[in-house]
């Protein structure tokens, strides 16, 4: 997660710069929020769409897959993304509960039917 926050950030430094340039000022406001909300959710679901993974999950051997065994859907993986929110809103209990799960599931995998996988390298 770390990895992928840092890819995060340079691309809204990329999204916020040009912004500041333009105005010469400080942006803020509902349409700035909502455009870095925008890429933030598109940053992950492209990955895991295309990849199965994101960079940061690339360099821990981690690859999503459908608990289904289906190809993964656009609407599993929004659905993923939000759950991923409200787990962190949670104070990251939605993660924690991998601990409670007999099969290592976060509140994100149950919600969306889909699983983390470690590949070991090859």
């Amino acid at each position: 997660m770390v990895y992928d926050t840092m890819l995060v950030m340079a691309i809204w430094l990329l999204t916020l710069f040009p912004m500041v340039a333009l105005t010469n000022n400080a942006v803020v406001g509902a349409a700035v929020q909502s455009l870095l909300f925008l890429e933030l959710a598109a940053f992950f679901v492209f990955f895991w769409y295309f990849r199965g993974q994101t960079l940061g999950m690339l360099a821990w051997h981690l690859e999503l897959h459908s608990a289904t065994g289906h190809a993964l859907s656009p609407m599993q993986l929004i659905i993923r993304f939000f759950a991923a929110i409200v787990s962190f809103a949670c104070l990251g209990l939605g993660y924690f509960w991998i601990f409670i799960d007999p099969e290592k599931r976060s509140w994100s995998d149950l919600l969306s039917q889909t699983r983390i996988l470690h590949i070991p390298p090859s």
